[in-house]
């Protein structure tokens, strides 16, 4: 198993992977994860892991160009949710929501390929069922996360 991939964020913003020994951009860094690639941006001189903060400046510079993922109430609900009660119920909700999204986009893939030499109506129903079981899942977890949260803050 590889190591995870170390590029160095200097003061003056620039960014050097210690694999290949050079200068990369956002769009290199943007590429690694693309790719796959484990890796973690950090500080050269106090060590520090940077790396939220360079893949959320990754995401505002795509958003920025073409068409963005987040809409304004959208990213306005995010913002209400930091400091409140609920931010950790949120925060695992949507963590959970991206990444039964992106197991479904697997799936669906997978299923894409055995449609071919198989009944393709049983393999969107048999993938349908598992989605509908998935997201119910998710709901009752993140409404008793919730219900749990409300209990404590009225001290029940």
């Amino acid at each position: 198993m590889s190591e995870t991939r170390v590029i160095k964020k200097y003061p003056n913003r620039r960014l050097y992977d210690t694999e290949v020994s050079k200068y990369i951009t956002l769009e290199d860094v943007r590429q690694l994860v693309l790719e796959g690639v484990d890796f973690c941006v950090r500080d050269v001189k106090s060590n520090e892991d940077l790396t939220r903060a360079i893949l959320l400046q990754i995401i505002s510079e795509q958003e920025h160009g073409g068409e963005p993922m987040f809409s304004t109430d959208m990213l306005t609900h995010i913002i209400r949710f930091y400091g409140d009660s609920m931010q950790s119920v949120a925060s695992d909700y949507l963590r959970q929501s991206l990444e039964m999204f992106v197991q479904q986009q697997k799936d669906f893939q997978k299923n894409l390929t055995d449609a071919v030499t198989s009944n393709p109506i049983n393999t969107m129903t048999e993938m349908t069922e598992r989605n509908l079981k998935l997201w119910r899942e998710v709901q009752d977890n993140f409404f008793q996360a919730a219900s749990n949260k409300s209990k404590k803050n009225t001290g029940e």
